[in-house]
């Protein structure tokens, strides 16, 4: 990116601003809205439970007035039939009225008997109403701790918020836009993760390109600048034979031509990207992701420090949301907390974690088990922590090696990754432990973590160079989401961005 496309790109970038602003507030509204109807639909409810109990009510209030009126129409034939009878001999007048007397009194006795059944009744009806209310009630205690569990587990992963429109913003914006993003293509995620990774790699930016155009300024690229450069590059760790081969295609070029500042950053770009992505060319996959319809099985090792078990339950989360079905190993049975730490891991991604809690398990034997339990539930990704070794322990070294015999011997047609994990503010340690891994270990990638705050970014490329490593991904955060797939466009334009 030029000075001259900046007005062009900070007028595209506040129009991707406005369009995620916009979308963000349409998003919001939308949930209002539903809450309303939602609100709506819980006062309707209310209202047709209201109309129900007063139907019963009324239902009950008629039942009675029937009763009252079958009484009073009893009692109309009563007084009939004293009148009728009056009219009668006084014997059999009085016979008769010693009868009916008799009789009401079966009747009184009768009505009492089912009187007493009603009230029996209603009694037991009020007890069946009250132990339902009771079983709601209890109910209600269940059901309120797992709304409480569910209301956690949603708030375990908080949504990136839209910052401010600043510098930031427009840089990654243009560096989207430069890779071939549209403005409805963007998202809130991708502008977070570049800010990140820019704000990351500033340590190594500042004693690197700020320092490189304060010397070069506007003037054109000489011998002198590129001696500055190389000293440059080394002390960003960028490592002895990827600063030979920069500084070489820059002489060359510079006995062809004469190179202006921005123009021999602009290369300088390009050649940096060369370097990174020789090894992922090499490897014939531009980007690492799990093949569907096969296990397969990533074993992540390093030293320990490094952020072995942190950056497996990142990509436990990366895979889980990029909707494969995952399963975490926790093998590293050396040391005490590694098993609870990655707990704690998979519940965040909601990761199951296949361990074994006795104190020395084999490591190989949590494979294996893992193993199973992938094979039975299908599982796309099995996503292997092993404990923290150098090269020179030849028993852990043994132990990898072992995990390795029972994946090829339980699925010899899996797919299997080893990946070293680098601290990238170990700068030439890293590089050492990289080359030192690659002899013994058959690694296929790496992983750079903590690039965030270092002034040693530029390890990245030695590992690309005198390793022959792709890397696949790189941390520039402590969050669960601050680890992404590697991208060599992203992380140089990141390292030479200026101001």
């Amino acid at each position: 990116m030029t000075n001259t496309d900046s007005d062009n790109s900070r007028e595209w970038a506040a129009q991707a601003y406005a369009l995620l602003k916009k979308r963000q507030e349409e998003q919001k509204q939308e949930l209002e809205r539903q809450e309303e109807q939602k609100q709506e639909l819980e006062r309707q409810e209310e209202q047709k439970q209201e109309l129900e109990r007063q139907e019963e009510q009324k239902q009950e209030l008629e039942r009675q007035e029937e009763q009252k009126q079958e009484l009073e129409r009893q009692e109309e034939q009563k007084q009939e039939l004293e009148r009728q009878e009056e009219q009668k001999q006084e014997l059999e007048r009085q016979e008769e009225q010693k009868q009916e007397l008799e009789r009401q009194e079966e009747q009184k006795q009768e009505l009492e008997r089912q009187e007493e059944q009603k009230q029996e009744l209603e009694r037991q009806e009020e007890q069946k109403q009250e132990l339902e209310r009771q079983e709601e009630q209890k109910q209600e205690l269940i059901d309120i701790p797992n709304k409480e569990n569910i209301a956690g587990q949603s708030k375990t992963i908080v949504e990136t918020e839209l910052g401010e429109f600043d510098d930031n913003f427009t840089w990654s914006a243009m560096v989207l836009a430069a890779q071939g993003k549209k403005l409805n293509q963007i998202s809130v995620d991708e502008i977070d993760w570049l800010t990140k990774l820019r704000r990351g790699l500033e340590e190594t930016r500042k004693g690197f390109v700020t320092e490189l155009l304060d010397k070069l300024g506007d003037d054109p690229l000489t011998p002198e600048s590129l001696d500055d450069l190389e000293t440059l590059l080394i002390r960003a760790d960028v490592g002895i034979d990827s600063t030979d081969k920069v500084i070489s295609s820059l002489r060359t070029k510079l006995n062809e031509e004469v190179v202006g500042g921005e123009a021999g950053i602009k290369f300088l770009k390009k050649e940096l990207k060369l370097i990174i992505d020789k090894p992922i060319k090499n490897s014939g996959s531009d980007l690492l992701v799990p093949k569907k319809g096969k296990l397969n099985v990533w074993l992540l090792v390093g030293v320990n420090g490094v952020g072995k078990t942190t950056t497996l339950g990142k990509l436990a989360y990366l895979s889980s949301k990029s909707n494969y079905k995952t399963l975490i190993a926790a093998a590293d049975t050396f040391r005490a907390a590694a098993v609870e730490q990655l707990k704690v891991w998979g519940e965040r991604s909601n990761v199951e974690v296949i361990s074994n809690q006795s104190k020395n398990a084999d490591p190989a034997a949590v494979v294996f088990d893992a193993i199973n339990s992938a094979k039975k539930r299908n599982v796309d990704l099995l996503l292997v922590d092993t404990a923290g070794r150098l090269q020179t322990k030849n028993n852990l070294m043994d132990e990898l090696a072992k995990i390795k015999k029972i994946i090829d011997k339980k699925v010899p047609d899996a797919i299997v990754e080893s990946l070293l994990v680098l601290d990238a503010s170990q700068g030439q340690n890293g590089l050492k432990q990289a080359k030192s891994f690659a002899k013994s270990a058959d690694l296929s990638g790496a992983i750079i973590t903590k690039l965030d705050g270092t002034s040693r970014g530029g390890v990245s490329l030695a590992v690309s160079e005198e390793v022959n490593l792709p890397i696949r991904f790189i941390g520039a955060g402590e969050g669960i989401k601050d680890l992404r797939p590697f991208n060599s466009y992203e992380f140089v334009e990141a390292m030479l961005a200026d101001k």
